[in-house]
Formats: structure tokens, C-alpha cells, sequence
């Protein structure tokens, strides 16, 4: 009991000297962060509770003063930082925290942690590119979907898929002479026909305005976006049709704003929970992915003059049970993408 009330203490301590003025320096660099985090003697004892996301100090050091110098040197895919693309900018996220005592137990002091940086012009794949340059005005526009390489590189050559690993399968919509696009999956099923007919068996991958379902259940997620005019689904292959052919039906949808809501969205379950994929501090609006997402509001209506609904098919895609060693199918470039005007 003892030792809890001075635990207690030493929190309230660290909370009025912290908040006030946290002596807490950090530098960005290209592709890491480094943090300095000064803090007062009688901390010393918990250098083991500071935190930056999930990770411990790099290294500590105790001052002639009896200050301690937590320092944390860390790439941003480590400590769980998040990154979120905005525009020409990727942004990284995190927090240092001082936790006194272990989970469930809240933590006493949080710092955010934000390093922006331009995104590169030469990072994306020729491929990839949805079309430079914006202009006023609208025009046709053109979709296509793929199915892409295990490196993200280009189109895949191959439709043989061994169970259990990953089908990348990007969308995107041409955008020459429109403003800025955003492209969702509004739904996504898996059939064994090239058409959705009555009777057919589904197996359901998005569902629920933008819901990925199939997160729940395996590894599937959507990749961060390197323009918000396309989209990467990182899918697990799955048992349903394995052996013969597979389609993947979706309908994706674009519109002219950022706007995000229920029927707008993009989620995919990270860490156990729903994210909102172009801004997990908004997640919230994936709450309704455990129920339903259906319900129109007089806003949500208001907003469907400025979207466009489109129905795309890819494959055949062939789901086989033996190691990708063995797999050695390939597939004229022709089956593996497509690409449609509306």
C-alpha cells in the first residue's frame, strides 16, 4: 500500500512538472526520428516506463544534476508509428508516454510525435500513376483494376495464387482532366462467374459501405495510398473456390471531395480494432462496420449528385493448396488487368 502511494506521488510530480514544460526535443530525419526526453531525478528510478509508442528508450543516461536523458533513436516502421498520406505530404504519428505501472493501467503523461515530409515525385510507379497534372472541368472518366506482383512493381504475370498468401489488387481511376478524386470500395465479393447471377454463391470481401471484412479474419488490409485517386487491397487468399476459377466482383466509388462518412470509407481492422484508413484519428466512423452502415442521412444524400458508382470484375483468379514454389502458371498480362470507360 505503501508503495503505491508514493507511486502515486511521483505521478502527480511528473504530471505538473511535464505538462507545464516537457523538456522534449526531436529531430525528423528521411526515414527515423530521433527524441531527447529530459526528465526530473525522481523519474530516474522508472527509466523502464517511458515509452515512444511501443518502444523503450535506445539508450539512458543520469546527469550530474540526477536528471535522466531518455533518448530514443527509432525508423518510423518501428514503435508502431502510423502514416498517413495528405496531399504532396506523408506524415508519421506518435506519442511518447510515461507509464507507471502496466497494462490495463492508463498512462500518467502523453507527447504527441509528428514528423511531415514531402512525398517524393519519383516514388511511384509509372504504372501506378493515374494520370499528372489537374485541370477544371469534367470528362470521361476511365477505371481499372489489376491484380499486381508480390513486390508492388506491376501487373502480375501470373492467376495461380497459393492458398494463404497475398493478392494485391489495386484500383484507381483516371483523373486528366478532373480535380482531385478519391476512389473507394464501396463493396467487394468473391464469385465463380465472370457475371454476378441469382442462385450464385458469394463470398463476401467489402461489405457495409466500405468495410473490409476480411480483415477480421486474416491478415487482409488496405495499403496506404500514394494518391487518393487509387486504392490497395492487400488481400489474403481464402479456401472459397479453390481449384477452379474465382472473380472478384467490386464497386468502387469516386467522388470530387475528402469528405468522409459512414457510406464514404475506407476500414480495415488494425490492432484488433476498425481504422479509418486515410485517418485513423477519425476511426470512429468505422463503428458501424460490426453492424450497419446503411442508414442514409439527409447529408450523406446530399452528397450523391457528386459521386460516381462503378462495377468492376477481375480475374480469373485460381486459388490452389501447394506451396509458391510450385506455382508456375502464367497469365497474359490482358487477364490479370483491365481497364473500362464510363
Amino acid at each position: 500500500m505503501v508503495a503505491h502511494l508514493c507511486l502515486g506521488l511521483v505521478v502527480l510530480a511528473v504530471l505538473a512538472t511535464a505538462v507545464a514544460d516537457p523538456d522534449i526535443k526531436v529531430v525528423c530525419a528521411k526515414d527515423s526520428v530521433r527524441v531527447t526526453w529530459r526528465v526530473a531525478p525522481q523519474f530516474v528510478p522508472y527509466a523502464a516506463r517511458f515509452f515512444l509508442g511501443s518502444c523503450m528508450p535506445s539508450s539512458w543516461k543520469v546527469l550530474p544534476t540526477g536528471e535522466g536523458l531518455a533518448h530514443f533513436n527509432y525508423k518510423f516502421y518501428d514503435c508502431k508509428f502510423t502514416k498517413q498520406l495528405k496531399g504532396k505530404r506523408i506524415i508519421y504519428q506518435n506519442e511518447l508516454s510515461f507509464r507507471p505501472q502496466a497494462k490495463p493501467k492508463p498512462v500518467a503523461f502523453k507527447y504527441p510525435i509528428q514528423c511531415v515530409q514531402k512525398r517524393p515525385e519519383g516514388r511511384i510507379p509509372q504504372f501506378l500513376n493515374p494520370g499528372s497534372g489537374v485541370s477544371e472541368g469534367r470528362s470521361k472518366l476511365v477505371f481499372h483494376m489489376a491484380l499486381l506482383n508480390e513486390q508492388l512493381t506491376g501487373v502480375s504475370k501470373t492467376n495461380v495464387i497459393p492458398l494463404g498468401s497475398f493478392l494485391p489488387i489495386w484500383a484507381a481511376v483516371e483523373q486528366k482532366s478532373h480535380q482531385p478524386l478519391v476512389l473507394l470500395m464501396d463493396e467487394c465479393v468473391a464469385a465463380s462467374t465472370p457475371e454476378l447471377e441469382p442462385g450464385n454463391q458469394l463470398y463476401h470481401i467489402v461489405g457495409n459501405h466500405g468495410c473490409l471484412l476480411e480483415s477480421k479474419r486474416g491478415s487482409s488490409l488496405f495499403l496506404p495510398r500514394y494518391h487518393s485517386s487509387a486504392i490497395i487491397l492487400h488481400l489474403q487468399s481464402f479456401e472459397f473456390g479453390m481449384g477452379g476459377e474465382v472473380y472478384i466482383h467490386c464497386n468502387l466509388i469516386v467522388w470530387d471531395g475528402d469528405y468522409f462518412d459512414k457510406r464514404r470509407k475506407a476500414c480495415h481492422v488494425k490492432d484488433g480494432r476498425w481504422e479509418l484508413l486515410d485517418d485513423p484519428a477519425r476511426s470512429s466512423l468505422c463503428n458501424c462496420c460490426e453492424n450497419s452502415c446503411s442508414p442514409r442521412t439527409k447529408r450523406a444524400t446530399s452528397w450523391e449528385p457528386h459521386s460516381v458508382h462503378f462495377n468492376s470484375v477481375l480475374g480469373p483468379i485460381i486459388i490452389v493448396d501447394q506451396p509458391a514454389s510450385l506455382v508456375n502458371s502464367s497469365l497474359p498480362e490482358t487477364d490479370a488487368a483491365g481497364s473500362q470507360e464510363i
